[in-house]
């Protein structure tokens, strides 16, 4: 099993995929900062997630940003709390966008979609992770080493 992490400035949207890695639904939405890495690290032992994919934003045109540096600094500190590799960071182009759609497609309005967007974000994240890697035949994105 696997989680997806859309990590935002004051949010951080959690899905998880079934046993066969097939399917990815919403889980949980985190509070950013003080606990969001315990928090994380009981979901990932709850859910005996083998792996984490982290979302890493990218502009349309492939670029990091700051965005991207904060994603990433935000995995390595998650790595260094979980066994090694089991953290990926896979470019996350428009899950937002496609969560957003989504939900208003599926008439969830307001405050109802602010409480649920980062977690269909991570779905959406981690869906695509999914069906890449069965398209490939390669684990998705990159791995993260560890950092405190």
């Amino acid at each position: 099993m696997r989680l997806g992490v859309d990590v935002g400035t004051v949010r951080i949207g959690v899905a998880r995929c079934d046993p066969g890695g097939i399917l990815a639904s919403p889980l949980e939405t985190v509070r950013r900062g003080k606990g969001d890495l315990d928090r994380l690290a009981e979901l990932v032992a709850e859910h005996e997630a083998i792996e984490i994919v982290v979302g890493l934003p990218t502009s349309l045109s492939g670029r990091e940003g700051a965005a991207a540096e904060a994603a990433r600094q935000f995995a390595g500190r998650l790595a260094g709390r979980l066994a090694p590799e089991t953290v990926r960071l896979y470019d996350e182009r428009l899950t937002t966008v496609t969560a957003e759609s989504g939900l208003r497609a599926g008439g969830v309005h307001g405050q109802a979609r602010r409480r649920v967007v980062d977690q269909a974000a991570a779905a959406v994240l981690l869906q695509a992770a999914l069906d890449g890697e069965r398209l490939t035949g390669r684990p998705p994105g990159e791995i993260v080493r560890g950092s405190s």
